[in-house]
């Protein structure tokens, strides 16, 4: 069994676990995992999604994604082989996460952590009721738009839609146990593992 090594304290046994991250597009979900793999003393490690887009230079099948084709992906959901699928933004692109990798984390005692859109977050929950949930919130819609148009990598309309569905997402974080300010990437991963060791503890 893995084991947490707090600095205050000698190695204590904790069991795997399924963590759920969630948050609305801009608020800093990448950089924020990215951080917290290296800060937290935990053994995190991030859930990899299954997709039918097309595998772009530089990617790594297994790492980036697991690329499946449609006909493929079709038969994984035929054999319930999915937590989640969805289609994302009606392009035709289909995502979701498999069940053998979590439970295969799990049962090692890793912590794996998915990250994942509201809807597809309850749906997980339905199967593993016990996961930890984390919803990273910009702090208001307002803020989230500074950010979003920071960026300038969009355009209005897609902006638009983004905020759209941000304003429903933070509508449902309430469902959340954990929610988590990003007032700055800093304190926000301090923040997370503050409650990811806490809980380890228990």
């Amino acid at each position: 069994m893995s084991k947490a090594s707090p600095a205050d304290g000698p190695d204590v046994p904790i069991r795997g676990r399924l963590v759920i991250f969630s948050g609305p597009s801009g608020v800093g979900k990448t950089t924020i995992l990215q951080r917290l793999f290296k800060a937290c003393r935990l053994p995190l490690r991030e859930s990899v999604s299954a997709t039918t887009r097309q595998q772009r230079p530089g990617e790594t099948d297994g790492v980036s994604y697991h690329y499946l084709t449609r006909e493929e992906f079709q038969n994984r959901i035929d054999a319930d082989e999915f937590l989640e699928y969805t289609e994302v933004f009606g392009r035709g692109d289909f995502y979701g996460t498999l069940k053998a990798p979590i439970n295969q984390a799990i049962a090692a005692g890793e912590w794996i952590i998915v990250e994942i859109d509201v809807v597809g977050a309850l749906k997980v929950l339905k199967i593993h009721p016990d996961a930890i949930t984390i919803f990273v919130h910009p702090g208001s819609i307002e803020e989230l738009e500074k950010r979003l148009r920071g960026r300038a990598t969009e355009s209005e309309e897609a902006l638009t839609r983004r905020l759209e569905v941000a304003r429903s997402e933070l509508e449902v974080s309430e469902k959340y146990t954990h929610i988590v300010n990003n007032e700055s990437v800093e304190q926000t991963v301090d923040e997370i593992c503050q409650i990811l060791e806490a809980i380890a503890t228990q």
